[in-house]
């Protein structure tokens, strides 16, 4: 029997409307999931954005403040795609509220800000959920099952890297992206948080790492009107680029295994150059986000010389049969965030929690909190 879930979006940026999108679309590639959401609520502070989303998505009720949701008694879950600096009060006050939660990472602005938020939803017995969507790539599941079975061995050493260009622009607006008091880190909790994530998902806990940022651009103009996404502005205002626009980090992991962590949002030519190369004593496995469906792979008993294979996913890696009938059928980033519906929608039904959830986000907070450290320090860090 399929029941009905009352779910909201909290801010309707571009990230509310993946959210939203993929809503809609998780019945049609999980169809034994036991409940279906509906869409009842949408909240954006940003005037006429709500109720545009509301007359283009079909939510029942649009709102301005997102406290109108929090009161809202038929609204089960929530997701919450608002600025990082509004994440604390939202997610604390959802969970408080008894509504579950699928919440953007990092999860505040700190990794106190998480523990306040993985509080709230352990108290309240909620599930709280988290985007980190890029271990949700059935390339990433193959992965983490090769490295697991010992393919490749012990792993020794790790490289990830996380570059895009979307700041690169002289001209981009000084948003709150930008701010240490509404934004708090910039490309750490940006793009370093999910390199966090994949490292812990395949390689396990980090124990210490020594870290290198930078700002690359120091000044921005403040934009004279409403923003949306990496909008650009001129003729404002400049003001100072608060955050790093690039990190560097040295990771070592309990098991002995060695990394490198390297993330910037100004990297002139890159888009979205996302991926890892994992190192064993026996092998290889590499992943480049750009090319989603292959995994590079080196395994055998060769050591010297020993060739590289592209495996092409297909089903039976992760849940990509849910979308493609065979290997090599391309799948893009909006199918991660369907997996990642699944996963909050499930953990809601089962009452067991799936894919990444708070606790993950409190783990990779941590790490990025000792990244600051350490380049303040300009010494070894531990993740708290």
């Amino acid at each position: 029997m399929v029941s009905r879930l009352g779910v909201a979006v909290v801010g309707f940026g571009w990230m509310g409307r993946v959210h939203t999108q993929a809503y809609a679309r998780v019945p049609h590639h999980f169809p034994h999931l036991p409940v279906r959401p509906e869409l009842i609520a949408v909240a954006d502070e940003v005037p006429g954005r709500a109720a545009e989303a509301a007359e283009r998505y079909g939510f029942a009720t649009a709102a301005r403040d997102w406290r109108e949701v929090a009161a809202d008694p038929r609204v089960q879950a929530v997701s919450i795609a608002a600025p990082n600096f509004l994440h604390r009060e939202i997610g604390v006050t959802m969970a408080e509220a008894g509504k579950h939660i699928w919440i953007e990472k990092p999860v505040g602005l700190t990794a106190e800000d998480a523990r306040a938020v993985a509080g709230a939803v352990a108290k309240a017995g909620v599930q709280g959920t988290v985007g980190f969507n890029y271990r949700n790539a059935p390339a990433v599941a193959a992965a983490r099952e090769l490295i697991a079975s010992g393919e490749i061995g012990t792993v020794t050493h790790v490289r990830i890297r996380l570059f895009s260009d979307y700041a690169a622009h002289p001209e981009g607006a000084l948003t709150w992206r930008y701010e240490r008091e509404r934004g708090g880190s910039g490309v750490l909790g940006d793009l370093a948080s999910h390199g966090v994530d994949l490292a812990r998902f395949l390689l396990g806990e980090i124990t210490s790492l020594a870290a290198d940022t930078a700002v690359f651009v120091p000044e921005r103009a403040r934009p004279t009107g409403a923003t949306a996404g990496h909008s650009r502005s001129t003729g404002g205002e400049l003001g100072p680029v608060e955050n790093e626009d690039y990190v560097s980090c040295l990771l070592r992991f309990a098991s002995g295994a060695r990394g490198v962590l390297e993330a910037c949002r100004v990297s002139v030519g890159e888009q979205n150059n996302y991926g890892f190369e994992i190192h064993g004593t026996k092998g290889a496995v590499s992943w480049d986000f750009r090319r989603m469906g292959e995994l590079g792979i080196s395994r055998g008993t060769s050591y010297q010389d020993q060739p590289v294979s592209t495996l092409y996913v297909g089903p039976g890696h992760g849940e990509y049969a849910a979308f493609q009938p065979g290997s090599a059928n391309a799948m893009g980033y909006d199918d991660l965030k369907v997996i990642e519906a699944y996963n909050f929608l499930r953990s809601v039904a089962e009452g067991t929690a799936y894919g990444a959830t708070v606790d993950d986000a409190v783990h990779s907070a941590a790490a990025l909190d000792a990244m600051a450290r350490s380049a303040e320090s300009r010494a070894w860090a531990s993740p708290a």
